[in-house]
């Protein structure tokens, strides 16, 4: 048993000064039992941050497959406060896709990452942002059913323009299969995203960015998921993707429905330079990542630490509503909230520690410090 006391503990309704018990990998109800204690002076503890869309750090790339690359950007997250990772894959080939896929299985089996996700390679070319335009395809169920074998139950979410011949009848196959589809990277008009949704779609994918804006006569998709009480709407908080005041137009149109994401590329936590996000090369200047020779935004640099942090201090959001953007919608969303997400005994001892200024103090992740 470790008692850490003295802490500021965040809950989905408020902050409560106490201490919390963890037993083994998972949180546990009082009384304290015997073990160490861990005074943390007053410091916040939040759950554990939840990255469902995530392509890289360090360095290194998910898009590769290798573990040791993985594992690499795994590390760098979860030193950040990133105890649940959902790998994220760019459009690539057939066979690329399919080897990626079949690699990340692997280290989801093991526990390194929760899952993969699927961005493309059905997508609208019109709205491709960083992805190959020449990659890009119509939606093919066949690709898609061999992509979810190879998963072997590890591929969580598929993000697709629904606009798109068949998108529609492979949004119901994702949910046929478990598979999260997510309406993304497209220039559908709303009654199209309604569609998509109806046929189970659950999740905006980076909402504003890489698709149809709003507008007043035709809200496109980000009416259609800001409106929608089934969608969880993803946004990228590093004052690049989305300004500040739309972040907090997009919390206060969808009260626990917006989720923080980082959508982070190999440059995150490696400063400016040349890089790659797939195939295409990507430069970060002043920490801004756009591809090569063009003005495209290609992911980003941060951390979910990065956004918790700038959803309090710029977007003005309360540390419990962060902290549930940061972890409890993502979880929700993935249906893993049994699990993570939020400060509840009974449920895996993944949590971060914060200083006043938001700072990483310590990580926890299953009973263990990073």
């Amino acid at each position: 048993m470790t008692n850490l006391t003295n802490a500021r503990i965040v809950l989905p309704g408020g902050v409560a000064t106490g201490t919390l018990h963890v037993d083994g990998d998972r949180l546990a109800a009082p009384p304290a039992g015997p073990g160490e204690t861990v005074d943390l002076g007053g410091r916040y503890v939040v759950p554990g941050f939840v990255d469902m869309h995530v392509h890289g750090g360090a360095g290194a790339s998910y898009q590769t497959g290798r573990p040791e690359e993985a594992e690499r950007a795994a590390r760098f997250h979860l030193a950040h406060g990133t105890t649940t990772t959902v790998a994220s894959l760019v459009t690539g080939t057939p066979d690329e896709l399919a080897d990626a896929v079949t690699g990340l299985a692997d280290l989801a089996a093991d526990g390194i990452i929760a899952g993969v996700h699927l961005e493309g390679p059905y997508l609208a070319r019109d709205r491709c942002g960083a992805h190959d335009p020449d990659l890009l395809r119509h939606p093919d169920r066949a690709e898609f059913a061999r992509l979810v074998r190879l998963g072997r139950g590890r591929l969580r979410m598929i993000t697709l323009a629904p606009e798109l011949p068949g998108a529609l009848d492979l949004v119901r196959d994702a949910v046929d299969v478990g598979v999260l589809a997510a309406v993304g990277h497209t220039d559908a008009p709303g009654a199209t995203a309604r569609a998509a949704f109806d046929a189970g779609a659950t999740v905006a994918t980076h909402l504003f960015n890489a698709m149809r804006p709003l507008h007043h006569r035709e809200g496109g998709p980000v009416a259609a998921a800001l409106n929608d009480p089934r969608v969880t709407a993803e946004l990228i908080n590093d004052g690049v993707h989305v300004e500040g005041a739309v972040g907090r137009l997009a919390f206060r149109a969808a009260p626990g429905r917006v989720a923080l994401i980082t959508d982070a590329m190999a440059a995150a936590g490696m400063g400016d330079g040349d890089y790659r996000l797939g195939v295409m090369d990507v430069r970060v200047r002043d920490g801004r990542a756009t591809l090569a020779g063009g003005t495209s935004i290609a992911g980003s640099t941060i951390t979910m630490a990065d956004a918790f942090r700038r959803a309090v201090a710029v977007l003005g959001l309360p540390i419990e509503e962060a902290a549930v953007a940061a972890s409890l919608i993502p979880a929700r969303a993935l249906g893993i909230d049994s699990r993570v997400g939020s400060l509840e005994p009974g449920k895996d001892a993944d949590l971060v520690v914060l200083n006043d200024d938001m700072s990483v103090h310590r990580v926890m992740k299953a009973g263990r410090w990073v």
